[in-house]
């Protein structure tokens, strides 16, 4: 097959893949199968729930891509108004004070859709990024207020926080940490009980500990649920020992839980929420760090001199754009409402799995963030993980999703678009039903 013409190169599928094996180092990829087999997939277009590879085959985007395309694909709004903001203005420093009218208009509207409080933005480039500053900007807010012992950062085991550096230290799934032996110092790992974190903070002492750490429903994980009342009681326990309370919303905000945030889910407002993947659904690199009016005030009381961090891009006028427009669609079509009544769907075809196949354990999902755990009759682990079998399956049959087997678990996880409809919900459930009884019968 003959692709479009690149720099005026007639270039095949094959020396696309010869180019991928050669040129393109992939992130959280085997760099092993990708020089033995090339790459799995080399795509081309996109539109609503579905991907187009290079060959023509149409996959449904189970996973949203990485969690983050929730308007869909091929949303040509979004390229118009990138386009239309490139040529007026494309970019332009956010550093000294200097400032653009799509950072502000955006600040702005986060400020206005986020909980109470939750007022002032930075911006940063991704997830990663934006909870790196939020660990730095809760240790240098507490040495200002003159507690400069105060810098511990405290998050759950099988959390998942990014892979810059301070993300990474912070993420409670092992196998990331274990990638590199440059962790930063004080970040430490707690059980998902208020037991648990008050222990730790008997242990250690809360003069020491800046801040707590949580996504409202850890994703990369496994898509797992804090017990009933957890963070209302995790708050409590953070206000009366001056912790700040930091919600990683890098996943599930923006509609995906059927709410605009998760922490809504949950009843609390966070000191801190950070941000990214949906606020621009994919269509460009954004990310931010929303703080309090408390915090920010402080800031502003406090602070002598330069504010002492920033990204090149942080406010890029293009990718700001594309967000204010991306926030519009999901508003205009209603899109949290839709991603509330079709995760119920979801769920409900989850659970209509969980009869008609003995693998299938516990099924769960809130807006559209689900899981299907895999387990042998009397809930045990398969001792091979069927997981990444089922995840092969299901590409070869056009559905793209996630097996997570991330210390010990095997475990299914979708996220498809949140302008998702019922037949493809139900389109999605009839391939996964196909999968499981082609792999069940294969079972040793």
């Amino acid at each position: 097959m003959i692709t479009e013409e690149i720099k005026g190169l007639q270039v095949d599928d094959h020396k696309l893949a010869e180019w991928d094996k050669k040129h393109f180092l992939h992130p959280t990829s085997s760099i092993k199968q990708q020089q033995e087999e090339g790459p799995a997939l080399i795509f081309t277009e996109g539109e609503g729930i579905y991907l187009k590879d290079i060959h023509g085959k149409k996959f449904i985007d189970g996973l949203s891509s990485l969690w983050n395309v929730n308007v869909g694909h091929g949303r040509k709004e979004l390229g118009e108004v990138a386009a239309e903001q490139m040529s007026k203005l494309a970019f332009s420093s956010a550093f000294a004070t200097f400032s653009h009218e799509p950072a502000i208009q955006l600040a702005k509207k986060i400020a206005d859709i986020t909980p109470e409080g939750l007022n002032t933005v930075f911006f940063t480039s991704g997830g990663s990024e934006s909870n790196d500053t939020a660990f730095k900007l809760v240790r240098h807010y507490w040495k200002l207020k003159g507690q400069p012992d105060k810098k511990k950062v405290v998050s759950r085991k099988k959390s998942y926080h990014g892979v810059a550096m301070g993300a990474t230290s912070a993420t409670g799934l092992k196998p990331f940490r274990d990638f590199t032996t440059s962790l930063a110092p004080d970040f430490y790992y707690v059980e998902s009980s208020p037991e648990a974190f008050r222990a730790f903070i008997e242990t250690e002492g809360a003069d020491t500990i800046a801040a707590f750490i949580s996504e409202p429903v850890q994703g990369t994980g496994g898509v797992h649920f804090p017990p009933k009342d957890y963070f209302k009681e995790i708050k409590s326990i953070c206000e009366e020992n001056d912790i700040l309370f930091i919600a990683d919303e890098v996943i599930t905000g923006f509609g995906r839980t059927g709410t605009f945030f998760g922490v809504e889910q949950f009843g609390i407002i966070p000191d801190i929420m950070s941000v990214a993947k949906g606020i621009t659904s994919g269509y460009a690199a954004l990310g931010g760090v929303i703080i309090s009016e408390k915090i920010h005030q402080d800031l502003i009381d406090l602070s002598d001199g330069l504010f002492m961090h920033g990204y090149t891009y942080s406010g890029h006028p293009t990718a700001c754009a594309v967000a204010l427009k991306n926030i519009e669609i999901i508003e205009r079509e209603d899109l949290v409402a839709n991603s509330k009544a079709m995760g119920e769907e979801m769920l409900a075809g989850f659970k209509w799995l969980q009869q008609e196949h003995d693998i299938v354990g516990e099924v769960r999902a809130l807006g559209l963030m689900g899981a299907i755990e895999i387990f042998r009759e009397g809930n045990e682990r398969f001792a091979e993980p069927l997981s990444p079998k089922i995840v092969a399956e299901s590409l070869e049959r056009g559905l793209i999703h996630r097996g997570v087997i991330y210390e010990g678990a095997d475990t299914l996880i979708f996220a498809p678009p949140i302008n998702i409809n019922k037949y493809e919900i139900n389109k999605m459930i009839n391939i996964l039903h196909d999968v499981l009884s082609v792999v069940e019968k294969n079972i040793d």
